[in-house]
């Protein structure tokens, strides 16, 4: 402990002069943070990391590695890559007490000689409080920090920031420690989502903005626009989110911790949360978890800790974190479009496989993929990588968020899971590109749109809408993206050219509405979402989709049609007729997801309406249009 203090004191006396965002790169791991200690009782030890991957079951063909540990790093929550390929780590020292001066950091650790496991660490920021998400892009550094999402401009990539954190956002309340702002990530539509856990009201916006001019949230998923800085809620419910990603074609799933686990994303949706709890009364019904199973057999939470019996042979217990839907082309094809989470008490990775349930999604039981067969394994994120393989961050501790005592801050580990026999071409894809994306054309990064590894394309989209965000030529990038568009056979690239085409202003309304015609529902689905994303479109393009919905022929066309209800004015009558359009479809009367994505779209609307209310319930035949009219109609004499 004395060399650890002398080296603290020497640090410290290297950096007095440093600004307070100053970065240090550390070829020696590091001790905990000054002040920050375990306090848990010194006798509990964990199992060394290459004990813990002895433990570990994973199916056939597949290895796992220590990519980072202790006293590397610490308490990972959170991490992601940069587009060199590098992990950037949140490690999180306050939980469970918030306090004002922040120790947690954000930790670059590199794999230098391609061996699979971290040589290199540098620390990029260590004042963050209450860290708990993370994404990279558009110049720097996004960072959950509660009460506030803020920024760390890095523009130059040389791992120093810019110049002190901005603000984006504040509001975000600690009503619960365990509850906090989390999982950040870059969707196909350029904005950045988000997820909040707490039941407690926040009211979010800029800093300085007065309190009736905030937006009030609870527990739901969120989004914000890097270059519009526009904050919006995009859905409301279930108990503490902690876990987003999207699939090929766009869709977008979450995990949850505590209560069911899985359920299917719609902009507007108002999902299951606890009983008892509101946002609003007149809703009268909630979306459902999409899984047809649990991984836990029910009974009070505390009986699934240890994944013993029954919950073990289920799936271990109720509590998520994570998710990742595995788009990395290196593994067996039958887990592409699977979805991975971690599972708090069970110590182990669940699979579920999503498959089409009418207008959405249904989750099927997969077998456990990893099982840590260790109490200290707390697996809180999954990411596949560069290569095409899969890391997971280990919590590592005996405990879990209800152990408020005791948190042995000093353990952490990152681990890599690989296919062993994977497609060196996926395996070498960020070598045989110089080693960083940012460094590539246009050409090619539009070139990696056609990429089997979905790391490459979210991040060539990302770099190509920062490009055409500050006004770079993107004449043949339309081009060469309209070409794929138009003339690849595949649904999911021709979706990754409309995302990046509309990210980067290569089309505009009108192709949207041409495109609601277009023979896949995915893409006519897509168009529905981009058309509204930004601001509304004028009376003549609502007044196509009022004729769409009519005779759209898709029930996932029709839910996304029905979420766009909510984006347009109250007082504009297009409104009704959407909603009358859509309530025409009979195919419908025993899909309760859709009819209440409808149900949403026109309830602020009956009580001054009534007669046209009235008048949609005569003739509409969903059973939950007509109920809920009824009810909300009685109720507001």
């Amino acid at each position: 402990m004395k060399f650890w203090k002398s080296m603290v004191c020497t640090l410290a006396f290297l950096f007095a002069a440093a600004p307070a965002w100053a970065q240090s790169t550390e070829p020696v791991a590091s001790p905990l943070p000054e002040g920050v200690t375990d306090s848990q009782d010194a006798r509990d030890k964990p199992f060394s990391p290459a004990e813990s991957i002895e433990r570990m079951t994973v199916p056939d063909g597949f290895s796992v590695k220590v990519f980072a540990s202790e006293p590397a790093i610490g308490q990972p929550i959170a991490f992601t890559f940069d587009d060199r390929g590098r992990v950037w780590v949140v490690e999180c020292y306050s939980h469970p007490n918030w306090k004002p001066e922040g120790k947690d950091r954000v930790v670059i650790l590199e794999d230098t000689d391609g061996d699979g496991v971290h040589d290199k660490r540098t620390v990029f920021w260590d004042k963050g409080r209450y860290l708990s998400g993370i994404a990279l892009g558009h110049g720097g550094v996004y960072l959950c920090n509660t009460p506030e999402l803020i920024f760390i401009p890095d523009a130059d990539q040389d791992d120093v920031p810019d110049a002190a954190p901005e603000v984006l956002l504040d509001g975000w309340i600690l009503g619960n420690h365990n509850n906090v702002v989390n999982n950040l990530n870059f969707g196909p539509d350029g904005w950045l989502y988000g997820c909040i856990g707490n039941d407690p009201i926040s009211l979010v916006g800029k800093p300085g903005t007065p309190k009736e001019e905030r937006t009030a949230m609870t527990r739901g998923i969120w989004r914000y626009h890097p270059y519009d800085r526009k904050f919006e809620v995009s859905a409301l419910g279930a108990v503490n989110p902690w876990g987003f990603d999207w699939d090929d074609h766009g869709e977008a799933f979450f995990t949850n911790c505590v209560l069911p686990h899985l359920w299917h994303f719609v902009p507007g949706a108002y999902y299951e949360r606890r009983p008892g709890e509101q946002d609003n009364p007149y809703v009268y019904e909630r979306i459902q978890p999409i899984a047809d199973h649990k991984h836990w057999a029910g009974g009070a939470w505390t009986s699934s800790r240890g994944a013993h019996g029954e919950h073990g042979e289920m799936g271990g217990g109720h509590a998520h974190t994570g998710a990742m839907i595995y788009m990395g082309g290196a593994w067996p094809k039958k887990y592409r479009g699977t979805i991975f989470m971690g599972n708090i008490h069970g110590n182990r990775i669940n699979n579920d496989w999503l498959e089409r349930d009418q207008s959405g999604f249904v989750g099927r039981h997969g077998s456990d993929f990893l099982l840590g067969n260790n109490p200290w394994f707390r697996c809180l994120a999954q990411k596949s990588g560069p290569d095409g393989q899969v890391y997971i961050s280990d919590w590592h501790d005996v405990g879990e968020c209800h152990d408020n005592d005791g948190s042995h801050r000093s353990s952490g580990r990152i681990y890599k899971v690989s296919w062993d026999a994977a497609d060196d071409m996926v395996a070498d894809a960020l070598k045989g590109q110089g080693g960083r994306l940012s460094s590539l054309s246009n050409e090619q990064l539009v070139e990696l749109q056609l990429h089997e590894n979905e790391w490459n394309v979210r991040w060539a989209r990302t770099l190509l809408h920062a490009r055409a965000e500050a006004g770079g030529d993107m004449k043949k990038t339309h081009e060469q993206l309209m070409e794929i568009y138009r003339n690849n056979p595949s649904v999911p690239r021709k979706l990754r050219a409309l995302w990046a085409l509309h990210l980067t202003g290569g089309i505009g309304e009108s192709f949207l509405v041409d495109a609601l015609e277009n023979e896949h529902e995915s893409v006519r689905a897509w168009s529905v979402r981009l058309l509204l994303d930004r601001d509304i479109p004028d009376d003549d393009v609502l007044k196509r989709l009022v004729a769409h919905a009519e005779n759209e022929s898709q029930a996932l066309v029709r839910l996304y049609l029905a979420s766009a209800l909510q984006r347009l004015d109250e007082s504009s009558p297009l409104r009704w007729e959407l909603a009358e359009a859509l309530a025409d479809h009979e195919e419908d009367a025993d899909d309760r997801r859709l009819q209440l994505m409808i149900w949403y779209g026109i309830e602020p609307l009956v009580p001054e309406n009534a007669k046209r209310a009235l008048k949609l319930m005569s003739k509409t035949k969903l059973p939950i249009i007509q109920q809920h009219i009824a009810r909300r109609l009685a109720e507001s004499l």
